[in-house]
Formats: C-alpha cells, structure tokens, sequence
C-alpha cells in the first residue's frame, strides 16, 4: 500500500500545528493505514464529517480527488483584483444554517445579504405596480406547485403552473428553474421542490464563501489527488490511487455527477434501490461568468441581485458590487447555460457582455476590465452544479440517506431532504452521516 511520503507528512503536521483551532484537535488523526472511518470527498459534507468524527476521538482518512478541498464551494483569488466565488457564494437560512455558528471562528467578515431583488424591462427598472405582478406570480406558481406535490403522482414542475401567467412566465420559469435550482421545470419533480425548504434571510462572506469553508477545514489532515476508485463496502475497503484503506465505516460524499458517472466501483453493486436514486437525482447545470467593471458603471447597490423580464430561455441573473467591491457576477444556468457553456469561455463571455448592454447600455463594455468563468459541468470531480430530482424522483433522496450494512452511509448536498443544493444542506448531512456512524461504532 502506497503512503504519504515523509516529506509530504511533515509539511502537513507543520501546517497542523501553525494553524490556529476551528474546533477538534486534529494533531492525533492519522493521515494513512488503518482507520475507524474512511471519508470520500472534501468537500462541505466530508469536512463536516471529519470534524465530527474527531470529536467523537475516532480516526479517520479524509480522501479527495483533486488538488484541493472545498469541493463546488472555492474561492478564486487570482483571476481578478477580488475574490470571487466560483461555486456557492449564499448561505442561505442564516438563523437555522449550521455553518452560521462556526462564522466567529473563523474570523472573517460574514454578513446579511439584502433582501429583494430589482427588476429590468429593457433598458429600465420596473415600476412598482411590474415588480408586484412579477412577486405575485412566482408566488402563485410556487403555490401552484406545492399544490401539485399532494396528489399521489410527481409530476414535472412545469405541469402545475399557472395558465394566466402571461408575458412574467419565462421570467418565472427561469427564477424557479434554472436560477434556483440549475435545471428548468420540465425536468424538476414537483414533489422534490416542495420539499425544499425557504431559502431567504441569507449570508454572505465578504472574503468568500469558500474562504470560510477553507478555514473551516483548513486544520484537517486530507490526503489530496487521490480518486477513490472502488469501494468494497461488504468489507470496509476504499481503493485509491495512492493506495488502499480499510475502515469500519465508509463515508462517500462524492457528487451526484461522479456517483452516475461509475468513475467509483462498488463492490458488491449498490442495491437497485440506490442505484435508481443517483440515477434520479440528476446534475443542474449553474455556470458564472465574473466581470470586474471600472467604476459602478451599471447605478447598482452593493449586492443588488438583479433579473430581466426575458422573452425567452436566454437569460441570466445579475449580483452587482459583491461585498462593495466592482465584482459583478453573471449566472446562466439550467439547458441554455449548459449549452453556452459546452462552447467555450469566449461564448461566455460575449454573452454576458451583451446581455448587460442590453440592459444597462454600451458603456458597460468599455468598462469591463477582467473576466473569469466557471466549467462545473466539465470539472472531472463534479461534473455540474446541484442534485435536481427528476419527475418521478420524489423519493430519491430518502434512499440515498439509507445506511448499507451499516457500514457505508452517503452525505453532501444531494442527501438533505430540504436544503438540498446548499452549502449548509451538505454540510449538515455530513454531520448528520459522521453522527450515525459514531453511534454505530461509538465513541472515544
């Protein structure tokens, strides 16, 4: 079995012991061999289970493909002036959100997102009486759908909207869709959205949100670019490219896209019944072009979150002057992001720079100074955005959260009933996950 080697160890137990605590002591985990706990994936739900598990006094191997921790949740600081996130930028939920109670250790500046949202009709806001009928019809068709879920068969959110929505239904669709939820609503469960919790009074990370995350797994030790490649549940093994671990329990937090992939092989076979889930809760698509802009060229506010009455799929989301700085961040998401993105960085960037002119005028392009865009869908450990349940996929997450044998449990954003999608629904499932496995194993 390949190891660490001694050099690598050092610098790790070097950086343990200069980084300052964010809560259990980490210096007595080991970094390979045998262990009580094997956890796939460093992202929210690993971390979170790392630090659980060491707090319960059990050891664990923290394993993660790529280059890095953080999973879909980084925070780019070298493409522009500013960090930017990359991936999760709301902690939504603020007052019930678990990640919101560590924030003071983390000593960076975490702050109350405004509320609300403007409205563009071309190159103008909306009027008050626009903006109340625009509110008043993502209300009724959120209504509508929830309405739908109760009856005994899911159907596609789509199906259950309302039939007078008029010209705001393009602009409902993409704000319940693909903005909320990176796939539009012929391909979303009704049952699965309504399940989903309220996501306002939210948060934002002046530093970034995988800033914090960072801090908050920056103490644990992790073995990196090391792709889990089989796991033998039936007998506690985690195959990797640097080598085998044996654990009593497996934790695999890896993403929707890398489950269905088959990028991990199982062995025995996972159970149909877990099988059909992954293949139910499919990848959204959410990609994000980032614009520093030379001054506020666009009037906006800082953090203002804008959309467009759009007359069809080609529309996007706006944040403006993230965390006071001339950050403006662009997201296109659901079928059309996903095909802007499969061609290219310059097709992004063209249409984000178009798309602002048409709203805001011409000026915005000799403003623009720096750009920065995001893949998610091609990213090899990723591959997309968010878990979206298909129609008929009602019941997908509740398998998913079933333990195997009591041996191998599932977490991250696709095993949370109601947070679904989110930073801290990924990171509360971890939690959740490493909480089952230590009242199975026990405590030290």
């Amino acid at each position: 079995m390949s190891k660490f080697s001694r050099r690598s160890f050092l610098a790790a137990s070097a950086a343990l012991a200069a980084a300052p605590a964010l809560g259990p002591v980490f210096g007595a985990v080991p970094a390979f061999g045998d262990v009580d706990v094997a956890i796939v994936g460093a992202g929210a739900a690993g971390i979170a289970a790392a630090r659980r598990i060491a707090a319960g006094g059990r050891r664990f191997a923290l394993i993660e493909a790529g280059e890095r921790i953080g999973g879909r949740c980084i925070t780019d600081t070298a493409s522009l002036s500013m960090p930017f996130d990359r991936g999760a930028h709301w902690l939504y939920a603020r007052d019930s959100n678990p990640i919101m109670q560590l924030t003071a250790q983390t000593g960076l500046d975490v702050y109350p997102a405004p509320r609300g949202q403007k409205l563009r009709i071309g190159r103008r806001n909306a009027r008050e009486g626009e903006l109340e009928d625009f509110l008043a019809g993502l209300f009724r068709s959120k209504r509508a759908i929830v309405e739908a879920a109760r009856g005994k068969t899911d159907i596609a959110c789509s199906r259950a909207l309302p039939k007078d929505l008029g010209d705001w239904q393009r602009t409902v669709e993409f704000v319940l869709g693909p903005y909320a939820y990176g796939r539009n609503l012929s391909e979303i469960s009704a049952m699965d959205f309504a399940h989903s919790a309220e996501r306002d009074l939210s948060a934002f990370c002046r530093q970034g949100l995988g800033a914090l995350l960072a801090k908050l797994g920056g103490d644990i030790p992790v073995l990196l670019g090391a792709p889990a490649t089989r796991i033998d549940w039936a007998n506690g093994a985690v195959e990797t490219a640097k080598g085998i671990f044996r654990a009593r329990a497996i934790i695999v937090t890896a993403s929707i896209g890398v489950l269905d992939s088959g990028k991990i092989k199982f062995s025995p076979d996972l159970p149909k019944r877990q099988l059909d889930a992954i293949g139910k809760l499919k990848m959204g698509s959410c990609e994000r072009i980032a614009l520093e802009l030379a001054g506020n060229t666009l009037g906006l506010a800082r953090d203002d979150l804008v959309f467009e009455k759009s007359e069809g799929a080609r529309s996007a989301s706006l944040l403006a002057n993230v965390s006071g700085t001339n950050l403006f961040m662009v997201d296109v998401a659901g079928n059309f992001g996903r095909d802007l993105a499969a061609q290219g960085d310059k097709a992004m960037t063209a249409f984000a720079t178009d798309w602002l002119a048409d709203l805001f005028g011409n000026d915005v392009k000799t403003a623009i100074k720096k750009t920065a865009v995001t893949r998610w869908n091609a990213e090899p450990w990723t591959l997309g955005a968010m878990s979206v349940a298909a129609p008929g996929g009602e019941n997908a997450r509740k398998a998913l959260l079933e333990p195997l044998r009591d041996r191998l449990w599932f977490a991250g954003e696709a095993a949370h009933e109601t947070m679904w999608g989110t930073l801290g629904g990924a990171w509360e499932s971890g939690e959740r996950a490493a909480d089952a496995v230590l009242k199975k194993i026990g405590r030290r």
